[in-house]
């Protein structure tokens, strides 16, 4: 065999060995036991891109999708000796060594409710837990056939100090859409959603996980940081008032982005005020959208 053909034989197979790790779930956590393992399979089971809500008894989320999937879930129990912390920092290196791209990640309060994340999302009351004490994750690949893969993973600590981890490994048909997974859309992160109230001074409404995800996304090399501005356009006001009230929050925003390290050279700003509406039901209101855009 010649050279070339046998250089050509090997990259195929570690090719293949890398779709075929993708397809798997991450190797367990070794100080963990698992308690329970679920088929999943669905033509259209929600998952989640961002930070969870509950409205009316309904999952709501700026970033998700009901997806075509099959695949598995496994819920293991920590041991003693160990903890969630470093359960997820195993699973996040199994991640990043099968060049998985990490879609989206939360901590604590930031991730939502873990109730909703138990009871609804993942149908599995184990994982009930404290909402200070959680964290969830996505990741994906893309095989050469266009086919996806993604990893979730949801750690938690519940009330009796036990801590569980959540691991769903899942497949889509080639060409299913994911949001925020392929090489343009890896380039833009967010949209961190930042609702404001004022007139002349602004409050803005995040949390310290958005904060830390922000400047972290904005200390990547050649990152832009866009920050859009939104408002409502109030009974009897005009539009350009209520353009002029969204531009005044971003200015405020930007501010206070420049204090905690996110120089203005690195921010695009963008007035949208009331005359762009997106038809999502968890990105209206007087708020500032905040996106990252990376090289």
């Amino acid at each position: 065999m010649c050279l070339k053909r046998a250089a050509a034989l090997v990259l195929s197979m570690m090719l293949a060995e890398t779709v075929l790790a993708n397809q798997l779930p991450p190797e367990p956590f070794e100080e963990s036991v698992l308690e329970e393992k679920v088929t999943l399979s669905s033509p259209g089971r929600l998952v989640l891109f961002s930070p969870v809500r509950e409205v009316n008894n309904e999952i709501r989320s700026a970033s998700m999708a009901r997806l075509p999937i099959k695949g598995s879930g496994h819920l293991y129990r920590i041991l003693e000796g160990a903890s969630r912390e470093e359960a997820r920092d195993h699973y996040l290196r199994r991640l990043k060594a099968r060049g998985a791209q990490i879609i989206f990640e939360c901590s604590g309060r930031g991730c939502g409710r873990s109730n909703v994340w138990a009871n609804q999302v993942f149908e599995q009351s184990n994982l009930y837990g404290r909402d200070e004490n959680q964290d969830y994750l996505i990741a994906g690949s893309i095989d050469e056939n266009g086919k996806p893969s993604l990893t979730l993973i949801y750690t938690v600590t519940r009330a009796n100090k036990r801590e569980y981890v959540w691991v769903e490994q899942l497949e889509s048909p080639p060409g299913t859409s994911i949001p925020g997974l392929g090489t343009a859309s890896a380039r833009i992160k967010g949209p961190v959603l930042v609702p404001w109230k004022g007139s002349i001074t602004y409050n803005f409404e995040w949390t310290a996980t958005d904060r830390r995800l922000v400047n972290e996304w904005a200390g990547l090399e050649g990152a832009e940081v866009v920050l859009v501005g939104y408002s409502e356009l109030g009974e009897n006001e005009t539009l350009e008032d209520a353009m002029k009230r969204a531009g005044r929050a971003v200015d405020s925003l930007s501010r206070v982005l420049v204090k905690s390290g996110v120089s203005e050279s690195q921010q695009k700003r963008i007035i949208a005020g009331p005359s762009i509406v997106i038809p999502n039901p968890d990105r209206q209101g007087n708020r500032v959208e905040i996106m990252v855009i990376t090289r």
